[in-house]
């Protein structure tokens, strides 16, 4: 099994390298961008199959918002709602032969966990102004500024290191299985990684969410 920090090139464009990881992230947005279309570019009232079940999940997500934040979601749902769908199609992708996950490499949780950290600051800025939200770093007391700042870098960290943790060790996991007893054994330990790939991106998901409810004041940092 290849190292997840190793620098691997599938090809490149012009002198940017771009990883196995990398080209799957794309084949997963364009995927993504493609359903949404086809299912809503002709949105009824009474919608198909697939419009259906994309606006369950959406009313979902939102419901999970509005319960977090204790406000309405719409301002929120276009960032968390694609984190949420991208994470879970991410973790899905090793049940089709020959795919890996790109949350399993390295670089896809930093990227993640950058629009996160990127988000989180744009949100409490926009909501509290200027002045508001670089207070709330001074509080309860200026001599902990710091300390506050590095636990604004420390929670990001440990939410990428947690996505790539996990879902690294479950693929490392897999691989000896199936080197030390075949295919036939290592098949139940698939199916749980498909269900903690659910998981994980629910976590990161909500984490997001608190993280930037605690930006806008919306909970308790």
């Amino acid at each position: 099994m290849e190292s997840p920090f190793g620098a691997q090139v599938l090809f490149r464009v012009g002198p940017v390298p771009i990883s196995p990881a990398v080209a799957t992230t794309w084949g997963i947005m364009a995927l993504l961008t493609l359903v949404s279309w086809l299912a809503l570019r002709r949105a009824t009232p009474d919608g198909g199959p697939v419009q259906t079940a994309l606006e369950i999940v959406v009313e979902t997500i939102e419901d999970q918002i509005r319960a977090i934040l204790q406000r309405d979601p719409g301002r929120y749902l276009p960032l968390l709602g694609t984190l949420f769908l991208f994470l879970v199609t991410a973790n899905l992708v090793p049940a089709l032969p020959g795919l890996r996950a790109p949350t399993s490499r390295i670089e896809t949780p930093v990227a993640l966990g950058l629009i996160v950290f990127l988000s989180i600051h744009w949100f409490g800025l926009r909501e509290t102004g200027v002045a508001g939200y670089l207070g709330h770093f001074l509080r309860p007391n200026p001599l902990l500024l710091p300390l506050t700042l590095l636990s604004e870098i420390t929670r990001i960290l440990s939410l990428m290191v947690r996505l790539f943790g996990n879902m690294m060790s479950h693929e490392l996991i897999l691989a000896i299985l199936v080197y030390l007893a075949g295919f036939v054994l290592p098949v139940p330990f698939m199916v749980l990684g498909l269900l903690i790939g659910v998981i994980q991106a629910y976590i990161f998901t909500i984490l997001a969410t608190v993280y930037i409810g605690a930006a806008v004041g919306a909970v308790d940092s």
